[in-house]
């Protein structure tokens, strides 16, 4: 397993500041995240752009596993639902061209919706989702749906469910453990679920049960990331461990995206440490 930082911590900070930061503080790679409001949203990138993003991670020895295009897959105004597969799949074609090396970076999503629509829109989901996996394939990019508290996919079983009614090699997971932890769920059960199925992840901190819960910054709250780690490697996954930092984090006044790459780093490099396990 490897260490990764998320861009979606750092939404107005130019991309060369963030990758020389993330590349200092010693980990392995970065989602870079394309979504309105960021300084790498989607439609800045053009030719010399994206040659130049791909220039510096090259020069600073960072990996790009994923990137972060979330965008609606239930969206029923049909000019807004163009636009977030645009993205969606312009995060595919970017994939491509800004690829490290032999392994594409996924595309990660969450799908929108509210946990009461599963029995109705799933299988307008599934067909949606199949379109983009089926681009997705195409381009030999896999798509990585993230299970979020709130959305229509909120538990392990919708999301194996989806994975099934879809059946395709290039649609898999973006594990974010802590929309699973703030609802009770055990690390145990949800990495034994999630593990074999998952192409990324993202840990955060949190605190507190949802609906009245807290997303922290990796290192300020309770998690037992130790544990995690021993469970995800026990279960097979071999792949990026990636802090994110919550839009509700980036809310306080005080907030320092440099600062929180910084404590993330330091809170899982000790996790390794600790749990034994050689990054790489």
């Amino acid at each position: 397993m490897k260490i990764g930082y998320s861009t979606w911590g750092m939404p107005t900070v130019p991309i060369d500041t963030a990758v020389s930061h993330i590349a200092k503080l010693g980990y392995d790679g970065l989602e870079l995240t394309i979504i309105p409001r960021f300084t790498t949203e989607l439609s800045t990138l053009d030719a010399a752009e994206r040659k130049r993003i791909a220039a510096l991670l090259k020069e600073h020895n960072l990996a790009l596993p994923a990137i972060a295009a979330h965008s609606s897959l239930l969206e029923t105004d049909p000019d807004r639902h163009a636009q977030n597969m645009w993205r969606l799949k312009g995060g595919v074609d970017l994939a491509v061209e800004l690829a490290q090396g032999d392994e594409l970076p996924a595309v990660n999503t969450t799908p929108g919706g509210k946990p009461e629509e599963w029995d109705m829109q799933k299988d307008f989901l599934a067909e949606r989702v199949g379109e983009l996996a089926d681009y997705g394939a195409s381009r030999g990019v896999t798509i990585a749906m993230e299970p979020h508290v709130g959305a229509i996919i909120d538990t392990p079983a919708k999301v194996l469910e989806l994975l099934e009614i879809v059946n395709s090699p290039y649609l898999k997971v973006n594990f974010d453990i802590s929309h699973f932890d703030i609802v009770g769920m055990t690390t145990e059960e949800t990495v034994a679920a999630l593990a074999p199925v998952s192409i990324h992840t993202h840990v955060k901190d949190q605190r507190g049960t949802a609906p009245n819960h807290e997303f922290l910054i990796p290192g300020e709250g309770p998690f037992d990331y130790v544990h995690y780690l021993k469970e995800m490697q026990a279960h097979g996954y071999d792949g990026f461990i990636t802090a994110e930092v919550s839009f509700m984090v980036q809310g306080r006044e005080d907030y320092d995206p440099l600062a929180a790459a910084t404590l993330s780093y330091e809170t899982l490099s000790r996790a390794f440490t600790e749990a034994g396990i050689e990054r790489g």
